[in-house]
């Protein structure tokens, strides 16, 4: 059960799935699922699927690319919310090494909860905008274990209105 802090898991994929469909359709048609989000890390699931693969039969780079993103920019999304302050989200820059085919359900898991906070904490007292890059790491757990498949450093850009 959960702690007086904490949502439940299912609040969080509906309000993700509420995003996608509002915002970034693109969250939606992937069908992203958090597996775990909390205070320090996330754990987003992508389901390797007709509409996610390559003609390789692995997983779309695009489909990647959204993976990271929701993996980096959904923590940072709930952080800021938590800090009850309007702070405007961004990336500025991503890089990727891609070391497996993605022949799997994919999850992405960013455990740099902690940093996004300070960061968000940073532009909150300086009003400035703040950059950082944070690590994504694309496993694939029924094919790989703990292996990463890819790792994305997301550079996210912050500032408080």
């Amino acid at each position: 059960m959960s702690s007086n802090n904490e949502v439940p898991m299912w609040k969080h994929n509906m309000k993700l799935k509420l995003f996608g469909l509002l915002k970034i359709p693109m969250i939606f048609f992937v069908g992203a699922k958090l597996e775990k989000m909390d205070e320090k890390s996330i754990a987003v699931r992508i389901p390797l699927k007709r509409k996610t693969k390559n003609h390789l039969n692995s997983m779309y780079f695009g489909v990647l690319a959204v993976g990271a993103d929701l993996a980096a920019g959904f923590l940072a999304f709930h952080l800021i919310g938590l800090s009850k302050q309007k702070v405007q989200l961004v990336f500025k820059s991503m890089d990727a090494q891609f070391l497996k085919r993605v022949e799997g359900d994919a999850l992405f898991v960013c455990d740099e909860g902690l940093e996004i906070q300070e960061l968000v904490k940073s532009t909150i007292a300086s009003k400035e905008r703040v950059t950082k890059f944070f690590t994504v790491k694309v496993l694939v757990p029924s094919k790989l274990g703990d292996d990463p498949a890819a790792i994305f450093k997301m550079e996210l850009s912050l500032k408080a209105k």
